[in-house]
């Protein structure tokens, strides 16, 4: 009876224990399912697969009269890795019970994944808000998420990808920069011409450089939230805010530096 009692604790532990990496692996690319708003799914998930895997090697043990069979069930969790359940399709006089009984086994996956999402959506917003008060933040952020993974990157296209995000960036904080410095037409209009992130800017740049700035900031602020996002399904999702202290490196942002605007006549349009 003890040893009985000791298969049937030990089949549970290794169900939840293989069960909690299977489901790791299945999200690998997507994020962590064990996230603050994801982990509620996660665990019903996991204890889930758990019981059936137990109670298949119960079955077993039934059936066999070896207690040992017990260990058996430790194949259910890896369905969590290497099956996809999806909907029967619908045919007239089919039974619906094969449709609800899907339905219940997705729901706790469907449910997951948008939790998941929410948890990258949080995770993101908060490192974005955190750069957005200084269009040198912005730049610097970059600069700083993508050094902490560059070197961890086995993937070239991925790095390939932060690369190119991470470069437009840079760039448009820095055409920020130059306006706000009073830069001549003649150089703003090379600088909008040096990246194809730019390039396609063509009439902002002298009648409304104020609008250009507004542009320019936000632009590089969406690309930075979709730089974080990609970094976060990467599995980078334990890294710093940038600035690391905000509260205490933040000084009041000063009023928007009003460019000045050329007098009318004096230079052509950005073409």
């Amino acid at each position: 009876m003890l040893s009985w009692i000791v298969d049937v604790v030990g089949t549970f532990a290794l169900s939840l224990a293989s069960a909690s990496w299977f489901l790791q692996l299945r999200c690998r690319g997507i994020g962590p399912p064990f996230g603050p708003r994801a982990k509620p799914w996660a665990v019903i998930i996991v204890a889930g697969t758990a019981i059936v895997s137990t109670g298949l090697g119960l079955v077993l043990v039934a059936a066999s009269h070896h207690i040992h069979a017990a260990y058996a069930g430790l194949i259910v969790p890896g369905g969590l890795w290497l099956t996809n359940v999806s909907a029967p399709p619908d045919r007239p006089g089919a039974s619906p019970i094969p449709k609800l009984l899907t339905a219940w086994l997705t729901l706790p996956l469907g449910r997951l994944y948008e939790a998941m999402g929410e948890d990258m959506q949080t995770w993101c917003d908060t490192r974005r808000r955190a750069a957005a008060g200084n269009p040198q933040w912005i730049s610097d952020a970059a600069k700083y998420y993508y050094a902490q993974v560059e070197g961890r990157l086995k993937d070239r296209e991925a790095q390939a990808e932060l690369g190119r995000w991470r470069e437009s960036i840079l760039h448009k904080i820095n055409i920020v920069q130059l306006i706000n410095l009073d830069t001549t037409p003649a150089r703003l209009r090379s600088s909008l011409q040096m990246h194809s992130s730019t390039r396609h800017i063509r009439k902002y740049a002298d009648d409304d450089l104020l609008r250009l700035v507004r542009r320019l900031e936000t632009e590089a602020l969406n690309e930075l939230h979709l730089f974080l996002a990609y970094v976060y399904r990467l599995g980078y999702h334990k890294l710093l805010n940038y600035p690391f202290r905000p509260s205490a490196q933040r000084a009041p942002r000063p009023s928007t530096h009003e460019p000045s605007v050329p007098e009318p006549g004096r230079h052509p349009d950005v073409k």
